[in-house]
């Protein structure tokens, strides 16, 4: 790997312990909830915060090793790093913000102003180099940030929610170009961010970690599969439910109990798709084995598709068309009954 670091550290409340790698020319993105210690955790991989234990090597050099009284200060490192707000210095043009890192390794003044040239080229702002960041638009400066990382040519490239600070129009558009520069770039990529679309559409595996600790990692069609937490079941817009696997039934903690069409043992986590989620205004007639009676907690819009909240024995998640909501005249605080088929249900041990 190219990246292989355990990353132990205690700062306030945080106490964070991740192991992380990543391989040449893989790009790795960091979720998880505000508070999870995401940006903790580049800030000790850029040396701005030194480990309490652990170790972080790169391309085979030990950059923190505490047990060894090893650490490698931020500016030795060949560690490339965005924030998230670009920390763009603003008395300097775009130019000498891009010379400024091969300025501070050695790089005399004319060539190093020639190579942000050259950079501001590749990221496409040919033309801007004298413009100060309070001229450039927020896409702007996130490329001027970025080819401030990638000029010192590092070995590991950090970004912390790149693209945050972007409005809806200029996402997309920097999404791709950004895209396309972490493909070109010949080392490791780590990035933080909040967006899952955003994740699905630059990393090749994503870490999810919650109060300061991995609690899931794999592709993104891994994790959507068999997520380990709420949090995670939030993420990729399922509906997660925790309880006892007895046989074909499975228990959850409030008592209720859900008909499964696999048999098993222990505790386990049960998958449901809100697309797979029925609701019904009355009873429904017949005889389904999943069927519970629950209120409407919200309703939240998405286009034709409506996502509705149910609360009860069984909390779920419903997703209907815009149309059905209309019909079944469902708003919050409504009485409705929820129904699944048992063969829409994944399971797995928890």
């Amino acid at each position: 790997m190219m990246l292989d670091a355990q990353v132990g550290l205690t700062l306030g409340s945080l106490d964070l312990d991740v192991n992380i790698a990543a391989g040449c020319d893989e790009t790795v993105a960091v979720l998880g909830p505000n508070g999870a210690g995401k940006t903790t955790l580049l800030r000790a991989l850029a040396g701005l915060l030194a480990l309490d234990h652990g170790r972080i090597v790169l391309d085979g050099t030990a950059l923190d090793d505490p047990a060894a009284s090893v650490f490698v200060p931020p500016e030795r490192r060949s560690v490339g790093v965005t924030f998230q707000d670009y920390l763009l210095f603003a008395h300097l043009s775009a130019r000498d913000n891009v010379a400024f890192g091969l300025q501070a390794r050695g790089t005399g003044r004319r060539a190093a102003r020639a190579a942000a040239d050259e950079w501001l080229r590749r990221v496409g702002l040919d033309g801007v180099g004298n413009a100060k960041p309070r001229a450039l638009s927020g896409g702007q400066a996130q490329r001027v940030a970025l080819a401030r990382a990638l000029a010192i040519s590092p070995k590991l490239l950090l970004l912390d929610e790149p693209l945050a600070a972007l409005d809806a129009d200029a996402r997309g558009a920097v999404r791709r170009d950004l895209r396309r520069h972490l493909d070109g770039f010949n080392g490791a990529r780590v990035f933080v961010t909040h967006d899952l679309v955003d994740a699905a559409a630059l990393a090749d595996r994503l870490i999810v970690i919650e109060h300061g600790h991995v609690v899931q990692t794999g592709s993104l069609a891994s994790i959507a599969a068999r997520p380990r937490s709420p949090y995670v079941a939030a993420l990729v817009g399922v509906n997660l439910l925790r309880g006892v696997l007895h046989e074909n039934t499975l228990e959850l903690d409030t008592g209720a109990t859900i008909a499964l069409a696999e048999r098993g043992a222990g505790p386990s986590l049960a998958v449901i798709h809100p697309h797979s989620v029925a609701l019904y205004r009355e009873a429904p007639i017949g005889s389904p084995r999943n069927v519970w009676r629950g209120r409407v907690d919200g309703i939240e819009a998405l286009g034709e598709r409506v996502r509705v909240r149910v609360t009860g024995a069984v909390p779920l998640v419903a997703e209907v068309t815009a149309g059905a909501v209309r019909e079944l005249q469902l708003d919050e605080g409504a009485s409705v009954w929820t129904t699944i088929k048992a063969t829409d249900i994944t399971v797995y041990p928890a």
